[in-house]
């Protein structure tokens, strides 16, 4: 077997009480490995630590301890602009709000991630278009997120994040806020993403309908990650 894309070694996390009492421990000597093109699902009760541990992986945060490797780099080594420049160019959010800038249109969100030196990357536009078109909104180009359903936004995001062909695809209760007949096609449009683009991808979620597209399913209790029952 390859090396995994992504790799957590005794990743621990932990809180300062406001109340200066001892440290709330959140996530307890986590070890993970997943490679290139999986499809993982994360689940467990609310408060749990599963979107902690989804900022971890993302560099959103940082482990209070042990490392997380990304393609065999060290993300806690990293100083600030290596860091954002992985960000930026390896990995891609899709969150339970989406985040579309209201002023801009579909297609100016989705560009947003391939302008960091506000010169837009060549090719971006090409595949901004078929991203949208692959999605079913090519004919929304030029609406704005007020103009389009819960659904229909959810889905400019999973194309705003995969715009710069991140390697992984971090997805936080990316149904949560859509109705059924809304949840059942974003989640179809992962699964199906995940297998065409190549994508990994590593969901966060309450819902089991979701979870159970997914290729594995982990479970997170008491700060500890195993294999969902």
């Amino acid at each position: 077997m390859s090396n995994p894309l992504l790799q957590l070694i005794g990743v621990n996390k932990s809180y300062h009480s406001v109340e200066g009492g001892e440290p709330v421990r959140v996530l307890r000597d986590i070890s993970l490995e997943i490679q290139s093109g999986e499809s993982v699902a994360i689940i467990g009760p609310s408060g749990s630590g599963k979107s902690t541990l989804l900022n971890i992986i993302g560099t959103l945060d940082q482990p209070s301890s042990g490392q997380v490797l990304l393609e065999g780099d060290d993300l806690a080594q990293l100083n600030e602009e290596q860091t954002a420049s992985i960000r930026n160019r390896k990995i891609g959010f899709i969150f339970q709000s989406h985040h579309l800038l209201p002023q801009c249109t579909v297609l100016e969100n989705v560009l947003i991630p391939t302008m960091p030196d506000k010169s837009l990357r060549p090719g971006a536009l090409e595949r901004a278009r078929k991203l949208l078109d692959r999605v079913g909104l090519g004919h929304r180009l030029s609406h704005r997120p007020g103009q389009l359903s819960g659904g229909e936004r959810q889905r400019v995001a999973v194309v705003r994040a995969l715009i710069n062909q991140p390697k992984l695809l971090l997805a936080d209760e990316p149904t949560g806020a859509l109705d059924r007949h809304s949840a059942e096609s974003l989640t179809e449009l992962m699964v199906e993403l995940n297998r065409e683009q190549q994508v990994t991808l590593i969901v966060v979620t309450h819902a089991l309908s979701l979870a159970r597209r997914m290729g594995r399913c982990l479970e997170l209790q008491d700060g500890m990650l195993q294999s969902a029952s």
